[in-house]
């Protein structure tokens, strides 16, 4: 077989595989989204029930990291 008759095969496979990875793409981007939507609902419930998820960070982020307690 020549690089010619090979070139045909060559491009609807990569244009095969572009095809496939744009729809997995659109559906990670689905997923991201209704992760999103709901981190946004537990975030409005914690509020609404008097957690300050901002002070929470704070004392989170002064915490050593395990790895450091380990040394």
């Amino acid at each position: 077989m020549t690089k010619k008759e090979s070139n045909p095969e060559q491009i609807g496979f990569h244009k095969g595989a572009l095809t496939t990875l744009a729809k997995e793409r659109e559906e990670m981007g689905r997923i991201l989204g209704i992760v999103e939507q709901l981190m946004q609902m537990h975030i409005k419930a914690l509020k609404d029930l008097g957690v300050d998820l901002e002070a929470e960070a704070k004392k989170a982020s002064k915490k050593k990291p395990l790895e450091a307690k380990l040394k």
